[in-house]
């Protein structure tokens, strides 16, 4: 807020100018010149209430030391697109719109807000997939173990023949995208032609991996007007530059608000390497409405930016936001980034993932993450990972795939409420950790998972080359798949708390030195454990079977060797004792066995987020 001696709108509380771009260069005109210095001895931009639309700034290294906060009690929406308006009949059921010129830019619209919510965009099957007919039959040799024993070929990752009947042969291919599903990601990419004689796509760009890949088959096409099923649906016909839509019953087409993305990212923290952008805080803001390129963006949609992009950054907070229907990231960091801070906000509603923040001596806590990878299932929720980082009291739900997904070294994830992921695609968790050196996973607290098959859906995966590591004190509730590790060593299971209402597993496959101490395991159905000799200590765990059936297989690599012993170790076979389990009290009574085994009671009645 500024008050130098002007006549016109110069920015002052009493004659502010209209747009954020505006207030951030008169803020770069009057460096050390403010009466209200916050950050001390920064700038300080206050927004006002109301909607500002098409809306892209970029801070540099010149601008650290700037606070940009909402105006107190009042909610300003920064949108990274524009109204779509003049809409026009187009036959029975469906209106269409011109797109405005944007100049040297061009339309890439991948998400259409309409009426305040994420608008479904022209899917065709309209529900599922289909069933392609490419194969790919080379071997993984693991991630660190370099991917295809083979190198795919160009024609191989542009390729995919699908059933005869399944796509109309008058398939509009200027408006089509593909998306082929692998196991953990998956790639939407273009069609650059359909032979109709052979039933043979021929993909714009390359897949991530070839369609076929791991015995996957399944693919969708959206975006053309075969997929308009239902009300409520929406295509970007670029062959005509119009957005087509379908409305709801009720829905006036001369009243709705109507808002197309402009803008892949709305604002962007951008220093350098070698000078970084530093102490910029920005509090109380809410963003929505962006897109994204059309591209195969890898794993986590790793290749997309955020409706907030951070690059080489220092000292820099990001609180109480809100970042809404989005076809990208909601945040995004890269880069070298230290001692940053995201707390309090909420993330929803995007085509991809919620935070994607990392680096070292970050802080990623009190935040709500939710209803992440619409368009692109392999996004996580919280993803990134560096060293001595936390990421605490979040609660994410309602993913695609991994909640939480945080490598790196000496990283915290504690504390943590997370339901309802790996909705979509497989060999993830609810937390997973690649290649952790040190890490520690406690208190957390993960439910309601479903397997939905593949590699499968685990509530704490310790994976490739993850040492050192203490996975404590962390609670699961009707997860089958409580503890996965997968060429990891040195690591230490202690003091959980896993209830399984079916069969339960745990395995360790390819890892070595396991310690496994101390854990309750209850579930309905059998137990079985895969790789029990990758487990140099098991002791005072407690187990049961509500079926009386524990299993324990040795494993060579992936396969089963011998017979299966019972419950390994000294393992105790015994009731638990839960206070009153059918009403989700899962203290032990004063005579469980927990007690003489020296387990402490998991508490998680505080994981997730404190404050509201």
């Amino acid at each position: 807020m500024y008050r130098p001696k002007a006549t016109t709108k110069d920015g002052s509380g009493e004659k502010p100018v209209a747009t954020l771009a505006k207030a951030l260069e008169i803020s770069r005109k009057h460096r050390g010149s403010v009466d209200q210095p916050a950050p001390p001895g920064g700038q300080w931009i206050m927004i006002h209430g109301g909607v500002y639309y098409d809306v892209s700034v970029e801070l540099t290294a010149a601008d650290s030391n700037l606070l940009i906060e909402a105006a107190p009690g009042e909610h300003p929406v920064l949108y990274g697109g524009i109204q779509i308006k003049n809409w026009q009949k187009d036959g029975d059921k469906f209106y269409a719109a011109t797109l405005p010129d944007l100049g040297e830019r061009k339309w890439e619209v991948r998400m259409l807000e309409v009426a305040g919510k994420f608008c479904p965009r022209a899917r065709f099957p309209a529900k599922d997939s289909f069933a392609h007919l490419t194969e790919f039959k080379v071997p993984w040799m693991s991630t660190t173990g370099g991917g295809w024993k083979r190198k795919p070929t160009h024609e191989e990752l542009t390729t995919l023949q699908y059933k005869a009947g399944d796509l109309p042969p008058g398939l509009e291919i200027k408006n089509a995208e593909i998306t082929v599903y692998h196991m953990w990601d998956e790639s939407c990419v273009g069609v650059a032609a359909n032979d109709t004689a052979k039933n043979t796509l021929t993909l714009s760009s390359e897949s991530g991996h070839p369609p076929g890949a791991f015995g996957v088959k399944k693919f969708v096409v959206w975006n053309t007007r075969e997929g308009l099923t239902a009300p409520g649906q929406w295509y970007h016909d670029r062959a005509q530059n119009r957005i087509v839509y379908w409305p709801k019953d009720g829905q006036d087409m001369s009243q709705v608000e109507v808002t197309a993305p402009t803008r892949t990212t709305i604002l962007r923290l951008k220093g350098t390497p070698k000078e970084p952008i530093k102490n910029v805080q920005v509090r109380g803001l809410a963003f929505s409405v962006t897109t994204v390129p059309l591209v195969a963006a890898g794993f986590a949609a790793e290749r997309f930016d955020g409706a907030i992009s951070v690059e080489n950054a220092e000292s820099c907070a990001l609180s109480n936001l809100t970042v809404a229907r989005v076809a990208g990231h909601g945040i995004n960091a890269k880069g070298n980034c230290q001692n940053l801070r995201v707390d309090g906000c909420d993330v929803s509603f995007c085509g991809a993932g919620g935070i994607y923040v990392g680096g070292n001596k970050t802080l990623i806590t009190e935040n709500h993450v939710h209803g992440v990878g619409i368009s692109y299932p392999s996004s996580v929720g919280i993803y990134r990972g560096g060293k001595e980082n936390v990421v605490s009291h979040n609660e994410v739900h309602d993913c695609t795939y991994s909640a939480i997904n945080y490598g790196g070294q000496a990283n915290i994830v504690e504390s943590n409420l997370i339901y309802d992921c790996m909705k979509v695609l497989h060999d993830g968790a609810a937390i997973y950790i690649f290649g952790g050196k040190g890490c520690i996973l406690r208190g957390n607290y993960a439910r309601d998972i479903t397997d939905t098959g593949g590699y499968g859906a685990s509530a704490y995966y310790l994976d490739e080359q993850c040492q050192d590591c203490v996975v404590e004190n962390n609670f699961s509730l009707r997860v089958n798949w409580p503890s996965h590790n997968h060429m990891a060593k040195r690591n230490t299971i202690r003091n959980n708390v896993f209830v399984v209402l079916g069969d339960a597993k745990i395995t360790f496959p390819r890892s070595s030195d396991y310690t496994v101490e101390k854990n309750v395991l209850y579930a309905k159905g059998k137990i079985e454990i895969q790789g029990g000799n990758a487990v140099t200590t098991w002791s005072k765990n407690l187990f049961y079977s509500g079926v009386g059936k524990i299993e324990t297989f040795k494993m060579l690599d992936y396969s089963r060797t011998g017979p299966p012993d019972g419950a390994p170790g000294d393992t105790m076979v015994a009731d638990p004792q839960f206070e009153n389990l059918e009403a989700a009290d899962y203290r032990f009574k004063n005579t469980s066995p927990a007690i003489k085994l020296e387990i402490q009671p998991v508490d998680v009645s505080k994981a997730g987020r404190t404050r509201r």
